[in-house]
């Protein structure tokens, strides 16, 4: 099997395996009799795990010079857990079995972003021509997800989930091994990629917009069952934001320009305002899940370019550290920050106001794209590409 085709079976598996986790485990918890700030607690908690793990596993994998092997460990580890996890209704358990799946599920996420990267580059392919499989993977088994939930039971997602993570064991065997070029993150190696101004403007960019984006993905879920949606609904709703990321992915050697990274990212910034804005002022479950496909403005947008400007800004041998780094920001820190805050605001005032909050959040991090893109923007385009 060509490496190609191989990485792209695995996107597929893996983001549906993150399609029964990240959006269907509030859902699940809520199941279980949990209340929204002890699920924040929970996914935040998750968050403080992932910033660890991230990088602990990239030295592994940098110190080992093997993506694969790591892959085949964390995959196989994240099956047993997941299962685990599904299975079990105490809530000091999910805790437990939450906290080691965010330890080895979400590692596997910049291991496999590099890996897209550098194969596509290596196969002369766009890095979208990739990735739009895993925005497949991802949509398919979110609608799944949620009717298996509805017909099956909520502990039915511990079988679904042990079943597509042993398949992706399967497909990782075939896999040919790609080892690591990039060094390892140490914090003498952090202090010298931060100490640049303009990398760190662009990650407190990320960081703001992204908290919001966070918050949207842990409680849109309990808020469309809250509005009287079921788990179908969810399904149904996560289906059409992922669906939506795939023509955009498909079509990003078409849309994404070198040099028009900050503008690109500022407009997604402006429809992440809009569709939190109006999911504020939206009481039917349906139109809340059909709302939805304004992702197709946003995140796949939003990320596509933040990697393509990062890799601008910095030289080539920080690319690793940085690539991290943008993963720990926007899948970690800000994932901890909206679990927590989103939870104690969910729980004291409601849904309405979280997304209200949410919103104030967007506006707030596209303008600070607007002063970037005025400050670095014109600079970029006028050719510079690395510093």
């Amino acid at each position: 099997m060509k490496a190609t085709t191989s990485l792209r079976a695995f996107n597929f598996l893996y983001f549906a395996l993150l399609a029964i986790f990240i959006p269907f485990l509030p859902v699940y918890l809520a199941e279980q009799g949990l209340n929204p700030a002890q699920i924040g607690f929970i996914v935040g908690s998750g968050g403080i795990i992932t910033i660890f793990a991230q990088p602990l596993w990239g030295m592994i994998s940098d110190r080992t010079k093997t993506v694969r092997k790591v892959l085949l460990l964390l995959l196989i580890c994240s099956s047993v857990i997941g299962y685990l996890l599904y299975a079990s209704s105490s809530y000091s358990i999910l805790i437990i079995f939450a906290m080691l799946l965010y330890f080895f599920l979400m590692p596997i996420d910049p291991l496999t972003e590099s890996l897209n990267f550098r194969v596509s580059e290596a196969a002369g392919i766009s890095y979208g021509s990739i990735r739009t499989y895993g925005a497949l993977g991802y949509g398919v088994m979110a609608l799944c997800s949620g009717y298996f939930m509805s017909y099956m039971g909520a502990h039915s997602l511990a079988y679904l989930f042990a079943g597509i993570g042993l398949v992706g064991f399967i497909i990782i065997i075939g896999m040919p091994d790609a080892p690591v070029t990039g060094k390892p993150v140490t914090l003498s190696s952090l202090k010298k990629f931060l100490s640049n101004k303009e990398t760190l403007l662009f990650l407190v960019l990320v960081f703001i917009s992204s908290v919001p984006a966070r918050m949207n993905d842990t409680f849109l879920g309990v808020y469309i069952k809250e509005l009287g949606g079921s788990s179908e609904l969810v399904g149904q709703a996560w289906f059409i934001a992922a669906g939506s990321e795939i023509a955009i992915f498909a079509l990003s050697f078409w849309w994404l320009r070198k040099g028009k990274e900050l503008i690109i990212i500022t407009i997604a910034g402006a429809f992440y305002f809009l569709r939190f804005f109006i999911s504020a002022w939206v009481t039917d479950p349906y139109v809340l899940a059909y709302l939805q496909v304004l992702q197709l403005f946003t995140f796949p947008i939003f990320y596509s370019a933040a990697i393509q400007y990062l890799y601008q800004i910095v030289p080539e041998e920080w690319r690793a550290t940085g690539q991290t780094v943008l993963a720990l920001l926007f899948f970690g820190v800000s994932g901890i920050i909206a679990s927590y805050v989103g939870g104690a605001i969910y729980n004291a005032f409601g849904g309405q106001t979280l997304y209200l909050s949410v919103s104030v959040m967007s506006f707030i991090g596209m303008l600070f794209g607007v002063a970037l893109t005025f400050k670095y923007g014109r600079r970029v385009r006028a050719g510079r590409t690395t510093q």
